[in-house]
């Protein structure tokens, strides 16, 4: 990669760099425009990496990934209107995850704002129902201040997605501004008429306040509030709670995984309490692949005859059925950041609002002995057992023709090694791997979160690769998702990174057909073609393998880790029976 060549003095473009050098910013996403070149050249210049993909979406995931894997907001940059507009589905996603992202995106000149310019939009109107915060800078001198409250605003509280709208006439160097405006005549320019006075002193006066220096005093850094901590009183009556219950359970989501630094803590405190505990979303990995504590299957069953339901981190939505699946009778503890979140429609007989690592924390401590309840631990590990058993029979299955789901994903659990973090992007296929595939480690499972979306494998992987470069990042794509974001391959061999994609290809959109089809009796729109994915990755510069028989799986495995510990990205097309693993799994 050649150096940037020399450039005229600070503008605002470099403000904005700075700030995010300041802030430990080490990879700027994007795709690039005119609006946003200053912001990129800038970034350059201050030894951030700028890598840039092949749609705004996946810029904003591999932002996103980067937060909820660093605990630091991941940034991406965008240019105007379509630039923005083609982030609304991983900006949303952010916001339901609870990642805490900066988005800077371009604008037009502050003077052809409304006037029917390239790419103007209202910007901040699209931005107010998706971003936690959202603002506009009008002169250079705010374009840092604002950048810095963005980064505070991302991880306080509830953290998500933020945006600050940068107009390209406040990045660019005065004097170029100036230039374009045509402010002062030009060399052999006829005389010019009032009007055309009026309006270069009108212009003159705009420019004079949009790059007025900074004349307040010197504005503080974007100190971030710690994460917040539970009220004592509710730690306290759940401790109690929790000490008088016969059959206990700990839910434990992604928003205890918030505080990166806070993970040893938090394992500690769950081995502490002792009681049985099942992970979801990016808890997913947190006590490794095997633990005592760690089960897996029929949570289900284990909620409704639980007496005692610990929710951390974990609303009442869709995946608990609407807090349908918790019995009636059951004492439900809830600890959230989100005031809304800890209600959702079911109020919890004790309601701790704050950080639930915090407050699982807090609740061992005021449990010295923990809670273990060995006799219900074993029933439960019994279960888990009995479904491993039939989930191992089913896996042993035998079709005619292509590769068990099942068995292909239990043999993949069985090559991953301890570094492995795994990126999981679709319907059927990633649903099979929740059952299947385990996370060896904390932070070793990303997934969409609530929102259930399909694409963000190209923008997570390119992410996580960037922020755990000792990591093998596995990404587990449905035939459906990979097309999102297949493209991303040209952005993995452009800049080197080395992730592994296993797509399990039925040629169809599974878990829509399969309930479709039953209840419809059409499989209209749900019919895909077996295509060779393998060689579009090829195409766009990385490596590419297909496995169609049981004794080819392991040798693909193989090569495609030896290729990727050589740098290249790989993608193993493995393709796939009919599977009837996951009927009835839509979920509403």
């Amino acid at each position: 990669m050649s150096p940037p060549p020399p450039g005229p003095r600070v503008h605002g473009g470099d403000l904005v760099a700075e700030v995010l050098a300041a802030r430990g910013v080490t990879t700027l996403f994007t795709l690039c425009g005119g609006h946003i070149s200053p912001l990129l050249t800038g970034a350059r210049a201050r030894g951030i990496r700028v890598v840039d993909t092949r749609h705004e979406a996946a810029a904003v995931f591999a932002a996103d990934a980067t937060a909820r894997l660093t605990g630091r907001p991941g940034v991406a940059a965008v240019t105007a209107g379509p630039g923005l507009t083609n982030t609304v589905t991983a900006v949303e996603n952010a916001r339901l995850a609870q990642s805490p992202v900066v988005v800077l995106g371009g604008a037009t000149a502050t003077v052809l704002r409304g006037r029917g310019s390239l790419q103007d939009i209202d910007q901040l109107a699209l931005a107010a129902p998706l971003f936690k915060w959202s603002a506009r800078a009008e002169r250079v001198a705010e374009l840092a201040p604002l950048v810095e409250r963005a980064f505070r605003e991302a991880a306080a509280g509830v953290p998500g997605p933020v945006f600050v709208e940068c107009a390209v006439d406040l990045l660019y160097p005065e004097a170029v501004v100036r230039e374009w405006y045509g402010v002062a005549p030009r060399p052999g320019e006829p005389p010019a008429t009032i009007v055309r006075r009026l309006e270069r002193a009108w212009l003159g006066l705009h420019l004079r306040r949009a790059f007025a220096p900074d004349r307040s005093r010197a504005r503080p850094g974007a100190v971030v509030p710690g994460p917040p901590p539970p009220a004592a009183g509710a730690v306290r009556r759940a401790a109690r709670a929790l000490a008088r219950a016969a059959r206990p359970v700990l839910v434990v989501g992604s928003q205890a995984t918030l505080e990166p630094a806070a993970i040893p803590a938090l394992v500690a405190a769950l081995e502490s309490l002792g009681a049985p505990v099942w992970l979801s979303g990016m808890a997913r990995g947190l006590l490794g692949a095997e633990h005592p504590l760690l089960l897996r299957h029929r949570r289900k069953d284990a909620l409704k005859e639980a007496d005692l339901v610990v929710l951390a981190g974990v609303p009442c939505d869709f995946r608990l059925d609407y807090g349908r699946s918790i019995a009636r009778g059951a004492t439900l503890v809830a600890a959230n950041r989100s005031a809304e979140d800890l209600r959702r429609n079911r109020q919890p007989s004790i309601a701790a609002h704050g950080d639930p690592a915090l407050f699982l924390s807090a609740l061992a401590g005021r449990l010295p002995g923990g809670a273990p309840r060995p006799e219900w631990l074993a029933t439960l590990r019994r279960r888990e057992d009995e479904r491993e058993a039939e989930i191992a029979g089913q896996a042993a299955e035998v079709p005619s023709a292509g590769l068990n789901p099942l068995w292909l994903l239990r043999e993949l659990d069985a090559f991953l090694d301890g570094h492995a973090l795994l990126i999981a992007d679709g319907g059927d296929f990633v649903g099979t791997a929740a059952y299947t595939v385990r996370p060896r480690s904390p932070l070793g499972w990303l997934d969409p979160g609530a929102y259930g979306t399909l694409g963000v494998g190209g923008g997570f992987a390119l992410g996580a690769r960037l922020a755990r470069p000792e990591a093998e990042v596995w990404v587990l794509y449905g035939d459906g998702s990979c097309a999102y974001s297949l493209a991303e391959f040209d952005t993995y061999a452009r800049h080197g990174v080395p992730v592994i994609a296993v797509v399990g290809n039925d040629a169809s959109w599974a878990q829509i057909a399969r309930d479709q089809v039953a209840v419809l009796g059409d499989d209209v729109g749900t019919r895909l073609a077996p295509a060779d994915y393998h060689r579009a990755a090829e195409a766009l510069g990385g490596r590419g393998l297909r496995v169609e028989r049981p004794g080819e799986l392991r040798p693909a495995l193989e090569q495609a880790r030896a290729w990727a510990r050589q740098g290249h990205a790989v993608l193993l097309n493995a393709l796939l029976a009919p599977s009837s693993f996951r009927k009835g799994s839509i979920s509403l």
